[in-house]
């Protein structure tokens, strides 16, 4: 018979108690890297690091599934793929543990290296922050190591207990028989069983505890979310425009004219919000420049402040898609910053980048030519949400976000589009991407059947810095129809429209279709988002009931 140190019987499969034991090892030093971090390395732990660095390294096609099936939740969705992943790696390492010594700690040591790569390969990387994954290997081993043991402890008793059982049972409390010596009892194996189970949820609940204190502690490390509480926005010296009469029509289920933040899209790279410290911010105009500028929270607070409603959409945006919001925005405008810094000829693109290192290439001529381009501190009349990029961001009238909606923003290169290129184009996307002219059926919706008699058709239309000058509805490829068209709060914002139509009961096939102020049609023929933004017409099909 085979066995290990500690007399198991090698011969035998793992029990899936190292399988579980692996898990929560795994699980405790995830939880100490994280824990860890949130004292010295708030912007960067571990877990982060290494999502970070799946976002980066997948392909573009698997970001646009991603998004097109989760949406604003694709965050969440890669969340639980990494955890799934690491609990059927964590599972493997205490089962070749088990059978071999050290080969679960080597599969532990492969986590921490991976998360040194990752979190070395991010812009936020400190030396604090590189402990970290060595720190939570180690912790993983140890832990590890200690449940082993126990585990081990546990089957060697239940195997010897076997092994010098007698041939026949003996009812406890009776004689022996005359002439066999009385052996002394041997440890019972369901106190082996008992201290594994024991230290096995001691470990489980400690590593949840953790993790809870964890996500605590970072989240209040920098006091953000308190100083964004007591932020008081300074009032705009360039106010915005009051709403047109009538510009938000009384249609239900259709989209409200200015988006609520809490309703806002989200789409970004940042697999955990950043906390930004406006204490400690900084904001540097750099490149083909005639001077560096470097502009601190209160220096931009001061300055003359302009309000305005703009509609801003993601390049992922499907026909007929949510990715998309209108909102009341409060800052400075790009192009007084970029005047005090001079460009030089010859530049043509201005790289933003974030402060986890994410960039977008804007091209100069949109933030100097008069539109409302916005180095953002309010969003809807409060200071910008943190996961929207507090405390500053861009927003860019006319351009989709992956080429001009930075978030959490630290730097401007005024630079060429022959030297630099900004996050998304070198994986497939255009340089420019202005957005598309579009529009979406809100009410009714798709899949939900009406009644017959007159039904209202209603939702937006968009065709940014450009504005919209007629939607129109057919019914089954017949002629089109002019809906009502609300006024538009500017022509960076998007329009509502509504339409009554007289159905009988029957299946319908609904389009919609806008045109801009210049006369242009939308785009009928199909198109995918990438690279350039979605075209098409928005169709619905409506089932009408007697």
């Amino acid at each position: 018979m085979r066995t290990y140190a500690g007399g198991v019987n090698k011969s035998q499969p793992a029990p899936p108690q190292a399988a579980a034991a692996g898990v929560v090892s795994v699980a405790a030093g995830v939880v100490a890297g994280e824990l860890a971090a949130a004292f010295v390395s708030p912007a960067l732990s571990p877990m982060t690091g290494v999502g970070s660095a799946v976002i980066d390294a997948v392909p573009p096609a698997v970001k646009d599934w991603a998004v097109a099936v989760f949406g604003t939740a694709d965050k969440l969705a890669l969340l639980v793929g990494m955890g799934l992943v690491m609990a059927a790696m964590a599972g493997l390492a205490g089962l070749v543990e088990w059978r071999r010594r050290f080969a679960g700690a080597a599969v532990i040591a492969v986590f921490g290296v991976v998360g040194l790569a990752a979190v070395l390969g991010r812009a936020q990387a400190t030396v604090n922050a590189v402990v970290l994954p060595l720190l939570a290997a180690g912790t993983g081993i140890l832990v590890l190591h200690w449940l082993m043991s126990r585990l081990r402890d546990w089957k060697k008793t239940g195997a010897e207990a076997e092994r010098d059982a007698p041939e026949r049972d003996v009812p406890e409390g009776s004689a022996p028989e005359r002439g066999v010596p009385e052996r002394p009892a041997p440890e019972r194996p369901a106190a082996g069983r008992r201290r594994f189970l024991q230290a096995l949820g001691g470990g489980a609940v400690g590593a949840a505890a953790g993790g809870v204190l964890a996500a605590a502690l970072r989240g209040a490390a920098a006091g953000v979310s308190e100083f964004r509480s007591r932020l008081a926005l300074p009032s705009a010296a360039s106010p915005a425009p009051p709403l047109p009469a009538g510009a938000e029509l009384e249609l239900g289920g259709i989209s409200p004219l200015v988006t609520p933040n809490r309703d806002f899209y989200r789409i970004d790279t940042a697999l955990t919000v950043p906390a930004v410290d406006p204490d400690t911010w900084v904001l540097k105009v750099t490149g083909m420049v005639e001077r560096d500028i470097e502009l601190d929270f209160a220096t931009l607070l001061s300055k003359p402040m302009t309000e305005r409603h703009v509609t801003i959409a993601c390049v992922s945006n499907e026909v007929g898609g949510n990715l998309i919001g209108n909102a009341l925005w409060l800052g400075w405008p790009v192009r007084e910053l970029l005047a005090m810094a001079g460009p030089q000829s010859g530049a043509d693109m201005v790289l933003s980048r974030s402060t986890d290192g994410w960039t977008a290439g804007t091209p100069l001529e949109v933030l100097t030519d008069g539109r409302d381009a916005l180095l953002a501190v309010g969003m809807n009349g409060e200071p910008l949400p943190l996961e929207h990029g507090f405390p500053v961001r861009l927003v860019v009238p006319g351009l989709y976000g992956y080429v001009s909606a930075t978030k959490w923003l630290t730097e401007l290169k005024v630079t060429r589009f022959a030297d630099d290129a900004g996050y998304w184009t070198p994986r497939g996307w255009s340089e420019r991407g202005p957005i598309k002219m579009s529009s979406r059926i809100d009410v009714p919706r798709a899949g939900r059947p009406v009644r017959a008699g007159t039904v209202a058709f209603g939702g937006v239309a968009w065709a940014q810095h450009t504005g919209i000058g007629k939607v129109e509805l057919r019914v089954n490829r017949g002629d089109w129809q002019a809906a009502e068209l609300a006024p538009g709060i500017s022509r960076d914002t998007w329009y509502q429209w509504q339409l009554p139509l007289a159905l009988t009961p029957g299946q319908y096939e609904i389009q919609v279709r806008a045109t801009d102020l210049n006369g242009a049609r939308q785009i009928e023929d199909r198109a995918r988002v990438a690279p350039d933004g979605a075209t098409g017409f928005h169709t619905i099909r409506v089932d009408v009931t007697p």
